[in-house]
């Protein structure tokens, strides 16, 4: 990672000195909107004249049909019964596609002719990588979502046509140009100028020393090594000269882990009263329940090392600090022992043209019933960067909250409105294995964790090619529940922005607001909880309730063993949730080799689902994180159906 890190920050700053030629000098083509991949150097500057907003399948009453019925997954249906699900005057260009649903239907494109197609594509080949030059690494799949950055400019017209009959969700993100904007359409085959801005994409992404062997960078590292104790401020940074930050590191000696919640991260511009920057870098840099998660291409932390890749212009003066709150109660913080990089350009901000880099730290614990939550609100002209959100529910169990759609209200018009929590993070289906499931981080989005026991996820997303531009305000917000906000919540954010001034954050860290939730009620589904099997035994899932049962056939000998992560260590009380039948066995808890509980007969006359017994207590820690299941059957009743396996931690 080290390597890695380092060159990404050499190759920033060299691409931000380099001069980009065009085939035509007058048009924005392709390999333009590809620039902004690996040249970040233009990430502060104002995208003047234009209107950004997206198309996506969203329930429009209100409901949660955002796509499961294809209720508004098209713009209308052509007497061929083919779907127009994109349609757009431009001068403009496509610079997202994403959906869960992709399929082996036919894509038309019309660019600038209504009547003569430009290129037809296979649905799921937008991402497979099998077509050229929808490739990774801006084509691909993970975390249950697909999506395409692959830009599509047209100069008057674009239009979408899916040539099945139905479809489910997708989002497809556009920016749209002034009049006078010349842009040169989006055409295969690529030329040469697009190749290569491709493979300096796939450079940037992967190695970027080998496009810098002949480039000469100029920048300034200020370093810094010290110790800072609990009630401390350490200035890490200091410039009285105007310049521009092209990026900066904190880095420990050892995994910070809980104690990055009680530093803050402190950054002021130009002498400015308000800060810039004031939050705990455990949210800046992407920790999920007290663990470092993200690991993206412009912000992340492996717990040791993080990293920030923004560039910060500023007009007079700088200023990062670094403040160590001491605890409130008798748990005592450690001394801990920083070297701070902070790399430094010799360039002033050009106020005409750029904004000021902010970072908006938000949290409601709990968020307020029947509202959104909002994750920024601010005034001026500027763009969205980007944002990492971290959720949980306060009470246990299943992630419901993620069924919220996310909003985006520009200028006092909603240009944006999600289909669900991990879908604006290019996921999908929350809960199911190899797909929301677990953390996993991507160049520019990932999942910062997936835990039914603490019913907690997280997720970022950064917007390069389409951040979100505004001239007068924007209002972001993520719902919390599948309708009308009801899913009771913990929201904390991180929004990274550029604009024209300062927009004074509401929140500020505290001890108090900045507490890890831990709940004392953890639920496992079996589903999705790493388990192992032994002897004769089979198994099924079907869906029943929010989530999946686990139905076996067993023997006497059959063992059924599951392994347990996200639970602190402590004694608790463990219950099953079950199902009772005509055909069910019996069956007991154990703990190794250790039986917890007595038999428990699962028979019954008739069906009796969701049943809750108490099977015994446990002392769970990092040695002994598991339970089993064994069993007593018959010819007749060798069947054991299980919904979920609850821990409720003992006072």
């Amino acid at each position: 990672m080290t390597r890695r890190r380092n060159s990404l920050l050499v190759f920033f700053i060299a691409l931000s000195s380099l001069s980009f030629s065009q085939s035509n000098k007058n048009a924005l083509n392709v390999a333009y909107f590809l620039k902004q991949f690996y040249d970040f150097s233009s990430l502060p500057k104002y995208e003047e004249n234009t209107f950004c907003a997206e198309v996506s399948t969203y329930d429009r009453t209100g409901g949660n049909d955002d796509g499961f019925n294809g209720t508004y997954s098209f713009i209308r249906r052509n007497v061929d019964s083919s779907l127009v699900i994109f349609e757009q005057k431009g001068p403009g260009v496509i610079n997202r596609i994403w959906t869960p649903t992709p399929s082996a239907d036919t894509l038309d494109f019309y660019i600038d002719d209504t009547l003569q197609k430009s290129f037809s594509i296979c649905y799921m080949d937008l991402f497979s990588g099998k077509v050229y030059p929808f490739v990774a690494p801006l084509c691909s799949n993970q975390l249950g979502g697909y999506y395409c950055y692959l830009p599509i400019p047209f100069s008057k017209f674009c239009r979408i046509v899916f040539k099945g009959k139905n479809t489910q969700f997708h989002q497809i993100g556009y920016r749209l140009y002034d009049a006078s904007t010349t842009i040169k359409n989006f055409a295969l085959p690529f030329n040469d100028d697009e190749k290569e801005a491709l493979k300096k994409i796939e450079a940037a992404w992967k190695e970027p020393l080998s496009v810098l062997k002949n480039t000469d960078v100029v920048f300034t590292e200020s370093k810094k090594q010290f110790i800072i104790k609990p009630s401390e401020t350490i200035t890490a940074f200091n410039s009285t000269t105007a310049g521009r930050i092209t990026g900066f590191e904190i880095i420990s000696q050892s995994t910070l882990d809980t104690i990055a919640k009680n530093i803050d991260l402190k950054i002021t511009w130009d002498d400015d009263k308000q800060t810039a920057i004031y939050c705990p870098l455990a949210d800046y840099f992407g920790y999920a329940f007290g663990k470092a998660s993200m690991q993206g291409l412009m912000v992340g932390s492996d717990g040791k090392i993080h990293y920030s890749w923004f560039p910060m212009p500023y007009d007079k003066s700088a200023k990062i600090e670094l403040i160590y709150r001491k605890a409130t109660t008798n748990v005592e913080l450690n001394n801990v022992a920083l070297t701070t990089k902070v790399f430094v350009q010799n360039k002033k901000r050009d106020a005409a043209t750029e904004g000021k880099f902010y970072a908006t730290w938000n949290r409601e614990n709990p968020v307020q019933t029947g509202k959104p939550y909002t994750m920024l609100d601010v005034k001026g002209k500027g763009h969205f960067a980007g944002v990492v959100l971290q959720a949980q529910g306060l009470k246990p169990g299943m992630t419901l909250f993620s069924e919220g759609d996310d909003s985006t209200v520009v200028d006092g018009e909603t240009r944006f409105h999600g289909t669900g929590s991990e879908d604006f993070f290019n996921g999908g289906w929350y809960a199911l294995l190899d797909r929301w499931n677990d953390a996993m981080s991507l160049p520019l989005s990932g999942c910062l964790g997936y835990s039914t026991a603490l019913s907690g996820t997280g997720g970022y997303r950064y917007f390069i090619n389409d951040k979100i531009s505004f001239n007068t305000s924007l209002l972001q917000t993520i719902e919390h529940g599948p309708e009308h906000n009801l899913f009771p919540s913990d929201y904390t954010s991180v929004s990274y922005y550029y604009c024209d001034r300062n927009n004074a954050q509401t929140v500020i860290p505290s001890n108090d607001n900045t507490k890890i939730f831990i709940p004392d009620t953890l639920e496992f589904y079996p589903q999705i909880t790493p388990s192992a099997m032994d002897e004769n035994m089979s198994v099924y899932a079907k869906w029943d309730g929010p989530a999946k049962k686990m139905f076996y056939t067993i023997s006497d000998e059959s063992l059924l063993k599951f392994y347990f992560k996200d639970i602190p260590a402590g004694n608790y009380s463990v219950y099953i949730n079950f199902d009772k039948g005509t055909d069910a066995a019996q069956f007991s808890v154990w703990q190794t080799q250790t039986q917890i509980s007595g038999w428990i007969d699962a028979y019954s006359s008739s069906t009796e689902k969701f049943q809750t017994q108490k099977a015994g207590e446990v002392n769970i820690n990092e040695l002994n994180e598991t339970i089993s299941f064994r069993f007593k059957t018959t010819d007749k009743r060798n069947k054991f159906t299980l919904a979920k396996i609850v821990f409720v931690k003992n006072k």
